[in-house]
């Protein structure tokens, strides 16, 4: 990509993926790299400013994570933020205090707009979120001081000249009051465009696509119907054509009618596609067995077999996958550079297969992608699926997996899915699904005894899937759910809904 960019140096903050999505935000593209980053690494002429992200550690200590002097000579502004800017005090001769204690949690900052470039228009009082121990007590020469707090001489600082600019709280939290109008007079500092949107990014991403693949190459992508794959499988196609071939391969443990599903969505696109119907094979291998580790071991060694033999067939120099942004980050590390991930998509296939990696998505977060879907003509439907286990509706199978309980639970979820929609909640949470559970219980219908299996709903709001709270659907619709499932899914009595968050459990069952 040679889009305009701002280097984020990540030292290790919780908040560092914060300062990206921000930028992202306000139209400018964000990249993060690791804290031993040099000057040579970062530069290019699409470079327009740094970020200096906030940390756990003391600036004070020995051995804390520093930053290449020659970065600040690279000719672009520099925003140090919390230890960030701790950093840019003390490698410039300023005075740190060191805390016994940290502050945390909002506090309010008097500035100075009329001195200041960060503050710019806006209050001389404001609320900030602070999330530091040491603070710099006395700027270094050159630095204006521009925003104070009663126990932070120095919660802002700003050097014209040298366009170096620190604050001591953190503006990508949504708590700051003003913190993306911070963050838009520093872009504006650098002098960004802001044109970072989906049409951009199609444009140039096809662009880079094709050079990557070349005039000749060929493309491989496993498809599963997820918004991530999907998008994926439509940027290659607009950039290679007939030259991506998509594996769909169906487990028997996918959503009701789910190749047909997909088969429809992708339609209007010409695609080249393979439907795999493995489901026998991958329900004949599961008989009997309950172990939920062992299930997954079983369906990961099939689906690599099966999509294996497929993918060969192709002759293919490239593998495609859907691999997004925060799975960049998440598999370099706290304070990790921009690597590929080590767990891919499809596990251990490219060493295998002696095959080139292309990941369409790598610099985008999940809302982008959702964006990027809907600029391509991706269906709605399609754009807001909802997550779904590459296990399939085996972890939401507890105990023995037939073809009798997958067909029963497939049923359910369908109801529960259709009725989310109606309704308008679907949109409103993050992963919902229902989940047939080893319990039968006596129950009463059409006058007559039943013992049958027990349903569980399940739904979920999330920001980011680490952490999820029960969705807090009204009773009307439940009862809702639950009378359509009782008596139009034969197997199920009795239907239950989850209000645990996580943690303590998890989002999925098994």
């Amino acid at each position: 990509m040679h889009h305009e960019r701002i280097a984020i140096l990540d030292y290790g903050s919780q908040y560092t993926r914060l300062i990206t999505r921000r930028l992202r935000e306000l139209g400018a593209f964000g990249l993060v790299y690791g804290p031993q980053a040099t000057a040579a690494e970062i530069a290019g002429a699409d470079l327009k400013g740094v970020i200096l992200s906030g940390g756990p550690n003391s600036v004070l200590e020995p051995g804390a994570p520093g930053l290449d002097p020659a970065i600040l000579e690279l000719g672009v502004p520099v925003l140090g933020v919390c230890y960030g800017m701790q950093l840019l005090a003390r490698d410039a001769g300023g005075q740190l205090h060191r805390a016994a204690k940290r502050e945390y949690g909002k506090a309010s900052v008097s500035v100075s707009p009329s001195e200041s470039l960060l503050f710019k228009g806006m209050d001389p009082e404001q609320v900030v979120w602070m999330s530091h121990g040491d603070h710099v007590e006395g700027a270094p020469a050159g630095y204006a001081v521009t925003a104070r707090t009663p126990g932070v001489p120095v919660a802002a600082m700003e050097h014209a000249g040298l366009r170096r600019y620190g604050i001591q709280f953190h503006p990508e939290v949504t708590h700051t009051q003003h913190g993306n109008a911070l963050l838009l007079n520093f872009l504006h500092a650098c002098g960004m465009t802001l044109d970072w949107n989906a049409g951009h990014f199609i444009e140039e991403k096809v662009g880079h696509l094709r050079a990557q693949i070349g005039e000749t190459g060929t493309v491989v992508l496993g498809l599963s119907g997820g918004v991530d794959s999907s998008v994926a499988a439509l940027l290659l196609h607009k950039a290679i054509g007939k030259r991506l071939t998509c594996v769909f391969v169906d487990t028997g443990l996918m959503r009701k009618d789910e190749m047909r599903h997909v088969q429809e969505a992708f339609a209007p696109f010409d695609l080249q596609v393979k439907w795999v119907d493995a489901s026998t094979l991958f329900l004949g291998e599961l008989v009997g067995v309950t172990d939920p580790e062992q299930k997954r071991k079983i369906i990961g060694r099939l689906f690599v077999e099966v999509f294996e033999k497929e993918a060969k067939a192709t002759q293919a120099q490239f593998l495609g996958q859907g691999t997004l942004y925060p799975d960049v980050i998440e598999s370099s590390g706290i304070g990790g550079a921009v690597l590929v991930k080590s767990h891919h998509n499809v596990g251990g296939l490219p060493e295998r297969m002696n095959m080139q990696l292309v990941e369409p998505l790598r610099e985008l977060f999940k809302d982008e992608v959702r964006r990027v879907g809907l600029a391509l003509g991706l269906p709605e439907d399609m754009v807001w699926r909802h997550p779904f286990p590459g296990p399939g509706l085996a972890v939401r199978l507890p105990g023995a997996i037939t073809p009798e309980r997958v067909a029963i639970l497939q049923n359910a979820d369908a109801i529960f899915i259709e009725e989310l929609k109606t309704s308008g909640w679907y949109k409103l949470t993050s992963q919902a699904f229902a989940v047939l559970l080893p319990v039968q219980t006596v129950g009463v219908m059409g006058d007559e005894r039943t013992f049958e299996w027990m349903c569980a709903l399940r739904a979920v709001t999330s920001e980011d899937f680490m952490t999820a709270d029960w969705a807090r659907l009204p009773h009307e619709l439940l009862e809702r759910c639950a009378q359509r499932i009782v008596n139009e899914v034969k197997g199920i009595n009795r239907v239950v809904f989850d209000i645990t968050s996580k943690p303590p459990a998890t989002i999925e069952y098994e």
